[in-house]
């Protein structure tokens, strides 16, 4: 099993899960290596970070940037590139912790 089907299984089953991402597309809101700490939920909203599935891809730390009844959520990194349009949304990030200090929290 690999970390995402690990996460997915998490918030699915506890409704909370852990994984590090890795990579600069997030910057600088996220650093490469941070401990990420999601929550499932009933509704996300444009700004949250998700992990997901776009295209049949899993994309682990990405913002929401536009909602529409139809088409679900449209995903990006912070540097304006844009995954898709995505219904498949498992969880968002609720709390980033980097070099053993949180650089990231949203409830």
């Amino acid at each position: 099993m690999n970390k995402y089907e690990r996460l997915k299984q998490e918030l699915a089953m506890a409704g909370t899960g852990k994984m590090k991402a890795f990579g600069t597309s997030m910057l600088p809101i996220l650093k490469s290596g941070t401990l990420l700490t999601f929550t499932s939920s009933p509704d996300y909203a444009i700004g949250d970070i998700v992990f997901c599935k776009v295209k049949g891809r899993y994309i682990d730390a990405h913002k929401i940037i536009k909602r529409d009844k139809n088409k679900g959520y449209l995903i990006a990194n912070n540097h304006g590139f844009e995954n898709g349009w995505t219904k498949i949304i498992y969880g968002k990030v609720i709390l980033g912790e980097y070099e053993k200090g949180i650089i990231y929290r949203k409830e």
